[in-house]
């Protein structure tokens, strides 16, 4: 889906609209970097712009840096460049002026406030043009983004300002101060209750547009964060139940053709016109890459191993010192998804909950599942503490190159023991100290 191109045509011609019907108001103060939230959204076409907008804000972060924050952060991927900016990440030393955790603040809280505008103005459009129907999907689906923007900001920052109306400047923001976390995952639980409310039964051939089921994988996730085990269980069997999902019977097809598969319950799509260019960090400079990001040798080693990664080795490539990962491989054309959620995560957010529940037998047999597929050795026993660390060790393995390992080894207090980083101040990024500097309201975490 080109949400960049359609987005910025359909703004393109309403900003053109505005000016041509108000040059007798040319003496009045607009901001020059922005619509008028009160007047952005007026009819059917600008309610469709507006909500790939939004979309267009979640590819802006998670088609490159979120990604990284989740990986070089960790033990799976290490810094193999010349930028200090990766350095820092990778060494778990970073400023406050990093210039990946800045980008990444910054465009999710651009990605909320466009969810905002569409959550403002939309339930006031009266245009025929834009049935009941539509108009509910597109305000979940802000719902949803908003929910998603504001979990990904609590798992890296803690808790944060909740910005929930639409705003021209920086002074829309002003005297909001930073909420607890768990003021910030109930704003994202509330979101994502509307946002199920409002949206529509699932599309079968749907998986790059929020629908009902996404909201629940995304509260199965939110659960398991906030350890409500029962209710991780509940929701992640939801979406396990769907027979629209199902993991592929070979790892690698999921990444590569065909995009969009059973695997998949949420991701972003990219095209030839609105590309994905983050193969690039991973691939080294003969094939056209900048080598940055590069797998760890504990990771080479554990998949590898036929017991433990099985057919996952196939998210690695080359030989010696010159192995690079391939999840991101459309070299040529830079079209790769980004892959926010597989059902994968499901099985096994179900069995880290039974588990914790001490259902051992059940959280096995999702386990198995999940090791089946990847044609690793099963696991037949073990104590719930044992069975906890191989859910850790699969997720590890399962997710190698996605945005999960860093903050799982957070939410599990186990970054300490495994990266060696005792100092929990620095198991959440620093604030942009430009932030700081333009907000009294916005408090520094400890440390930074």
């Amino acid at each position: 889906m080109k949400y960049q191109n359609k987005y910025i045509t359909a703004t393109s011609l309403l900003i053109l609209s505005l000016l041509l019907g108000s040059c007798k108001k040319y003496l009045e103060e607009k901001p020059n970097n922005a619509i008028p939230s009160t007047t952005a959204i007026t009819d059917a076409g600008t309610a469709r712009a507006a909500i790939l907008g939004a979309y267009d804000g979640l590819q802006s972060y998670y088609s490159a840096d979120y990604i990284t924050l989740g990986t070089i952060t960790a033990d799976n991927v290490g810094f193999n460049g010349t930028l200090s900016e990766y350095l820092q990440l990778d060494q778990n030393a970073i400023p406050a002026d990093n210039v990946i955790t800045v980008s990444v603040y910054q465009k999710i809280y651009s990605t909320i406030n466009s969810a905002n505008s569409v959550i403002a103005g939309l339930p006031a459009v009266t245009d025929p043009l834009l049935n009941q129907t539509e108009k509910n999907k597109i305000l979940g689906e802000a719902y949803f983004i908003r929910a998603l923007s504001y979990f990904d900001l609590a798992r890296g920052w803690g808790g944060v300002q909740l910005q929930l109306k639409p705003t021209a400047d920086i002074n829309g923001i002003k005297g909001i101060k930073r909420s607890t976390l768990s003021q910030t995952y109930d704003q994202v639980l509330a979101d994502l209750v509307q946002a199920e409310q409002l949206l529509p039964e699932d599309d079968s051939n749907t998986r790059n547009r929020a629908q009902k089921s996404t909201t629940k994988a995304l509260r199965a996730r939110l659960n398991l964060y906030r350890e409500n085990w029962a209710d991780a269980v509940t929701y992640a069997t939801q979406v396990i139940d769907k027979p629209k999902f199902a993991l592929v019977s070979n790892y690698k097809t999921f990444f590569t053709a065909p995009f969009l598969s059973t695997e998949s319950v949420f991701e972003l799509t990219f095209s030839a016109n609105d590309q994905n260019g983050y193969w690039s960090v991973w691939y080294p400079s003969s094939m056209g890459g900048s080598y940055t990001l590069k797998p760890s040798a504990s990771l080479i080693s554990k998949i590898n191993n036929p017991a433990v990664g099985g057919s996952r080795k196939s998210l690695i490539d080359g030989t010696g010192n010159s192995v690079y990962g391939v999840l991101y491989n459309t070299t040529g054309v830079s079209i790769d998804p980004s892959y926010l959620i597989r059902i994968a995560e499901l099985y096994l957010i179900r069995a880290e909950a039974k588990a914790q529940l001490n259902d051992l037998s059940g959280a096995l047999t999702d386990l198995n599942i999940i090791r089946k597929r990847a044609g690793a050795t099963p696991l037949t026993s073990g104590t719930q503490a044992e069975i906890l660390q191989a859910i850790a060790e699969e997720n590890s393995i399962e997710f190698a190159f996605e945005a999960h390992r860093w903050f799982d080894l957070v939410r599990t207090k186990q970054a300490g023991k495994v990266l060696g980083l005792t100092n929990t101040n620095y198991w959440l990024f620093p604030i942009p100290y430009s932030d700081i500097l333009s907000d009294p309201d916005v408090v520094q975490n400890p440390g930074y």
